[in-house]
């Protein structure tokens, strides 16, 4: 007789092995951003773009997701009209830019 897992639980299963490869690096940064920032319960990293460019005038390169003193940050490369280019830090539970 075949047992069938009940879909919560194969779901749950699959989200508890999410965390460790969004940390090893092995899934896109995108799919990790949007666990993290509910769970801190404020920005996601599309919102964290969006503030960036509007704020800064600038266009977003790149963007990724860190950990600092236990709280996630989006770490986003920025470029200007005239060729500069620098990174911010933000936090991803406060939108606080670094």
């Amino acid at each position: 007789m075949t047992r069938r897992y009940a879909p919560p639980l194969v779901l749950t299963s699959l989200l508890l092995a999410l965390g460790p490869m969004c940390m090893l690096g092995v899934v896109p940064t995108a799919a990790c951003a949007a666990p993290a920032a509910a769970a801190a319960g404020s920005m996601t990293m599309d919102q964290a773009v969006k503030m960036a460019e509007k704020k800064f005038h600038a266009k977003v390169l790149n963007a990724g997701t860190q950990t600092e003193d236990g709280k996630p940050i989006y770490v986003l490369k920025l470029l200007n009209d005239t060729g500069h280019v620098w990174t911010v830090h933000v936090d991803a539970a406060t939108g606080a830019v670094r």
